[in-house]
């Protein structure tokens, strides 16, 4: 039912949001028709996702999906860094990692958790995530930002050249790691004394390989127009709503061009494949923080604008404080619904913050 329901948005809303655009219609009705299309978008994009996870195994699963999700959220912000919007790219870029980290998979632990009492998923991955996690964040965003305080444009601009590419380098090397030179090295999931003893049969995937990598690939496509077009709303209907542009950027932009790894990873909590929901969430924080983050910066030297790597305060503050509570949450490879919900608190704590701000 839900996934006719999809279908029937995809197919009204894609139209719409072409000839709505053609038309100029009201932003804040445009608004709503590319949310809901992007939603159902992201939905298929998740049956596709799962049927890749069950034929590639929840890694190169949770990869794909958080590679064909952040490629969205990449085309809007080369859109917006041709425009000039540097603070609005930071700040979506932020909205990512505490998006990430606190809203999806604190929504993934939380709708889990009340199906199943207690989920596991991989004990060797978290602790590996964990390690890039505080690199990327605390060392790679944090760190450098007691270096710029006294350096002119010129060497900040260069600083954050000199770390993207370092960044860059160690996310090829950590995919190289985990999938060629350790893959299979580690254990899989033991799902002791879980509700989900009949997870160990076999899974049919819905669609076979290549049907679903050309249905992401589409759907990617789809999703990236309509976000495009979305990017064009948010001015106008900031300031009908009230919201400011860091408000926009933070959440709006985040979660809007995040949607797609953000129905996915809940979606497969919900069926207690809480390693692929584990994957997405950690997997895409990393991808932007040590892919996306570095790619922008060397993307700007190519537009009039360039975008340092400097951050706000409150941005740093803020994901340094989201992969801190990840970190204690998710090092023993277990979940429940209250650690899900504690999650949940914290990022609509922060998004207070950035509405207020």
């Amino acid at each position: 039912m839900i996934n006719k329901i999809f279908l029937i948005l995809i197919a009204l809303g894609l139209p719409a949001s072409v000839i709505g655009s053609m038309l100029h219609w009201p932003s804040a009705a445009m608004f709503g028709v590319y949310c809901l299309t992007i939603i159902a978008l992201a939905g298929v994009m998740g049956r596709a996702t799962e049927s890749l996870s069950i034929v590639a195994g929840p890694r190169i699963g949770g990869l794909l999906n958080a590679t064909f999700g952040n490629a969205v959220e990449l085309i809007i912000s080369i859109f917006a860094l041709k425009a000039g919007l540097i603070g609005v790219v930071l700040a979506s870029l932020t909205g990512s990692v505490i998006g990430n980290l606190l809203l999806v998979a604190g929504l993934s632990f939380f709708i889990g958790g009340l199906k199943y009492k207690r989920q596991v998923f991989s004990i060797y991955d978290a602790r590996h995530n964990v390690g890039l996690l505080m690199f990327a964040v605390i060392v790679a965003f944090l760190i450098p930002e007691l270096f710029t305080t006294n350096m002119n444009d010129q060497k900040t601009m260069a600083l954050s050249i000199g770390i993207s590419i370092i960044m860059i380098i160690l996310y090829m090397a950590a995919l190289f790691f985990k999938l060629v030179t350790h893959r299979g090295v580690y254990p899989v999931t033991k799902h002791h004394g879980v509700e989900d003893v009949d997870e160990e049969e076999e899974e049919e995937p819905e669609w076979s390989k290549w049907k679903a990598i050309i249905i992401l690939a589409l759907a990617t496509l789809a999703v990236a127009y309509v976000s495009e077009k979305l990017v064009h709303t948010f001015t106008a209907v900031g300031e009908q709503f009230g919201w400011s542009e860091l408000f926009i950027g933070v959440i709006i932009v985040a979660i809007v061009g995040n949607a797609a790894e953000h129905a996915s990873a809940i979606i497969m909590a919900y069926k207690n494949k809480l390693d692929v929901s584990v994957e997405i969430a950690i997997g895409s924080t990393l991808q932007v923080a040590m892919f996306v983050a570095p790619i922008l910066v060397l993307a700007s030297l190519f537009f009039p604008t360039n975008m340092p790597l400097v951050f706000t305060v409150p941005e740093l503050v803020s994901m340094a404080t989201a992969v801190l509570l990840s970190i204690v949450i998710i090092n023993d490879g277990e979940s429940n619904w209250f650690e899900g919900l504690t999650m949940l608190a914290a990022y609509f704590i922060m998004g207070i913050g950035f509405y207020l701000l």
